[in-house]
């Protein structure tokens, strides 16, 4: 049987000094896991399937823990040819919040922590040399996807390389009545890519870009953020969401013609790292139950509200029972239309 829903995605090991809390430390991370533990705050993991990429030494237990949490993880293929790839992830937070990659040693030194010899080597990617038309080994390809996800009528698509989404949006473009939710990859969000990622978005039924690279892609032509989702509108998507970060999210529904602010509902920031992936997850799964951009945009919301409150893809699914449905509640009575 089909699942529900599918999540194509990065998968990573992580090493995150956070803002508050405890380090996490070689740990299972990623774009695609953090999506996974949004919608699965809605929908168990039963009716999800996982599309990604690892390689040889990636930890066979954790792939058999996703199993165990129901995932279907037929779509994640372990890849010889990744073996001399580094999929160490570095993040630390900084005294104002602000993400470093880079300088392992003196983050953990400020911090007067052990630096752990399992991050030994590591070297921050430059991400300036890449080229975002070439498609990188470690994003999931369209030839990746198990046949029996073809035809799944929920997708989300995570930022990665551009030719490899684009791929993953054909693959999918063709199904009827489909959902397709695409996260861009910041990589390829400026003016000079405009007239490519136009092309892409005729297949997509959700666009779900930050502030920042919505920003970037509209650089020099205007300043007006609903405006900028009125232009990606009239290239296919139904549905833009603009995430804000603490600042929530707005939602142009096309159909409709309405337009939403929803507020980031007010919760207790320990760890922010995969709160974006954690909305679109919860997105996903509002939507499928919904069919209202709306009260998808606020499942997504206490999905990421929940991420933030601890470390690791799935600390939202230990919270107590019933707390997702009263924060859905509140942000119910929180919400603006314009």
């Amino acid at each position: 049987m089909p699942p529900t829903f599918v999540i194509a995605g990065k998968l990573n090991r992580e090493y995150i000094l956070p803002p508050t809390g405890q380090p996490l430390l070689d740990a299972p991370g990623g774009d695609l896991l953090y999506a996974a533990g949004g919608l699965a705050v809605w929908d168990s993991g039963v009716n999800t399937g996982l599309v990604g990429r690892v390689g040889e030494e990636y930890p066979r237990q954790w792939l058999r823990d996703l199993e165990h949490r129901g995932f279907d993880t037929n779509g994640i293929h372990t890849l010889r040819e990744l073996q001399n790839v580094d999929l160490r992830n570095f993040i630390a937070f900084t005294d104002t919040n602000e993400r470093s990659h880079s300088n392992a040693v003196s983050h953990f030194a400020r911090r007067q922590l052990p630096f752990p010899k399992s991050l030994l080597g590591y070297q921050a990617p430059d991400e300036s040399r890449k080229d975002p038309r070439e498609p990188e080994l470690i994003s999931p390809a369209a030839l990746d996807v198990p046949r029996q996800y073809w035809n799944v009528r929920h997708v989300h698509i995570c930022p990665f390389d551009f030719i490899s989404q684009s791929q993953m949006v054909n693959l999918f473009r063709g199904g009827s009545n489909q959902t397709v939710s695409l996260d861009p990859a910041p990589g390829y969000m400026f003016p000079a890519f405009w007239r490519d990622l136009r092309l892409v978005l005729q297949g997509v039924t959700v666009f779900q870009p930050s502030e920042e690279e919505l920003r970037s892609l509209f650089w020099g032509e205007t300043n007006d953020l609903w405006e900028m989702a009125r232009r990606i509108s009239e290239y296919g998507p139904q549905i833009i969401v603009i995430k804000r970060g603490l600042l929530g999210q707005w939602v142009y529904d096309v159909p409709g013609n309405h337009r939403y602010e929803v507020p980031a509902y007010p919760s207790r920031l320990v760890d922010p790292t995969g709160a974006g992936d954690a909305f679109c997850g919860g997105f996903l799964a509002g939507f499928q139950k919904t069919n209202d951009p709306l009260m998808a945009a606020l499942y997504g919301s206490v999905s990421a509200s929940l991420k933030i409150e601890g470390s690791g893809p799935f600390y939202a699914l230990g919270v107590l029972p019933g707390l997702a449905e009263a924060r859905l509640h509140s942000l119910k009575e929180m919400t603006h239309t314009l």
